[in-house]
C-alpha cells in the first residue's frame, strides 16, 4: 500500500491564483474609491500617521535651507539698505534743487505779476483690479466720490504718469491708462523742448508719437515729460521714453514708438492729483452812487448820434 507523505510546508493557492485574486481586489478598490470615495478616510488616516515621519525626514533639509536663507537675506538686506540710503541722498539733493527752483519761480511770478501757480493736492489710492473690458486699458482704484475724487484728475505712480480718472463711484474710480486708444497726453522732449502729443494704441507696453517730421531731432532714449498745457497733467512729470524710430522717405512723418515710464505691473499704490487753482481775483463791485442813465429822448439821441431828431 502506497501512502503519500504530507508536505512539510503548506503553500496554499498557486501563485497565479494569488495574482488573479489581488488584481481583482485592487481593481475593486480602485473602482470603489473613484466612484464612491470609500478610501478617503483610510487615506486621511495614513497621511496623519505618516506626517510626523515626513516632517522628521525633511527636518535636516529645512534647517539647512533656513540657515542659508538667513545669511543670504542678511546680505541682501544690507545691500538694499545701502542702495536705499544712496538713493535717499540723491533724492534729497534733487528736492533741495527743486525747492530752490520753486522759490525762484515764485519770485519771478511775483515780479511779473503773473497769477499764482496751480497747487497740487494728492490722494493716495490702491489699485484693486483691472477692468473687465479686454479692449480698454483701465484699472479700478479704491477712492471715489467720498474721497472728493473728480473725473479728469491725473493719476501717477512712483515712476511717472499712469493715466487719468474717467469715471467715479461712491467708493471706487475708473482710471484709464495712457496705453488706452482713446488717451492723448501733451508732452515735451526734455532734451530739445519739442512739444507734441503722445497717443495710446490700445496695446500694453507701448505708446505712439505721431506727426513728427522725418528731420525732427528725436533720438532713441529721449525722455518725454508732460508739458502742462492741457491743464490736466502738471508739467514735468515723466511719461515715456522713445524706444524705436522708423524713418521712411515714402512717408511724411516718422513712426516713433515709446515705452511708458509707469506701469500697472510695477506699482500697487498710486497718487491721484487734484489741481486746486488759486482763488480768482474778486471782481470790483459797482459804486453805490452810480446811477443808471434815465431813459429819455436825449439818451436815445446820445446813444445814436448819427440820428438827427426832427
Amino acid at each position: 500500500m502506497v501512502t503519500q507523505q504530507p508536505e512539510f510546508f503548506y503553500r496554499g493557492p498557486s501563485p497565479f491564483v494569488r495574482l488573479l485574486f489581488f488584481s481583482v481586489l485592487s481593481l475593486a478598490f480602485m473602482v470603489a474609491d473613484a466612484r464612491f470615495h470609500t478610501l478617503d478616510l483610510a487615506r486621511a488616516g495614513v497621511a496623519t500617521v505618516t506626517y510626523p515621519l515626513q516632517q522628521a525626514a525633511l527636518a535636516p533639509a529645512q534647517i539647512l535651507g533656513r540657515i542659508s536663507n538667513f545669511f543670504v537675506t542678511q546680505n541682501k538686506l544690507q545691500q538694499e539698505n545701502t542702495e536705499l540710503k544712496q538713493a535717499l541722498l540723491q533724492k534729497s539733493e534733487d528736492v533741495q534743487r527743486m525747492s530752490l527752483v520753486q522759490n525762484e519761480l515764485t519770485s519771478l511770478r511775483r515780479l511779473s505779476g503773473a497769477r499764482a501757480a496751480v497747487q497740487e493736492h494728492s490722494t493716495l489710492a490702491e489699485i484693486l483690479h483691472s477692468g473687465r473690458n479686454p479692449f480698454r486699458r483701465k484699472v479700478i482704484v479704491d477712492k471715489g466720490v467720498n474721497d472728493n475724487i473728480q473725473p479728469g484728475e491725473a493719476v501717477i505712480s512712483a515712476d511717472g504718469v499712469l493715466g487719468q480718472v474717467t469715471a467715479i463711484f461712491p467708493f471706487t474710480s475708473d482710471v484709464t491708462l495712457l496705453t488706452d486708444k482713446n488717451q492723448a497726453v501733451p508732452v515735451m522732449l526734455s532734451r530739445t523742448g519739442l512739444r507734441t502729443v503722445v497717443f495710446g494704441n490700445g496695446r500694453d507696453g507701448t505708446l505712439d508719437l505721431p506727426f513728427i517730421p522725418l528731420n525732427a531731432d528725436v533720438q532713441n532714449g529721449d525722455q518725454l515729460v508732460t508739458s502742462g498745457i492741457d491743464g490736466t497733467y502738471p508739467a514735468g512729470l515723466s511719461v515715456a521714453k522713445v524706444v524705436n524710430i522708423e524713418r521712411n522717405a515714402a512717408h511724411t512723418f516718422a513712426k516713433i514708438t515709446c515705452k511708458p515710464s509707469a506701469g500697472v505691473e510695477q506699482d500697487r499704490h498710486v497718487l491721484i492729483l487734484s489741481n486746486l487753482t488759486a482763488a480768482a481775483k474778486p471782481q470790483p463791485e459797482p459804486e453805490p452812487n452810480a446811477k443808471k442813465p434815465a431813459a429819455g429822448k436825449g439818451n436815445r439821441s446820445s446813444a445814436n448820434p448819427a440820428r438827427n431828431p426832427r
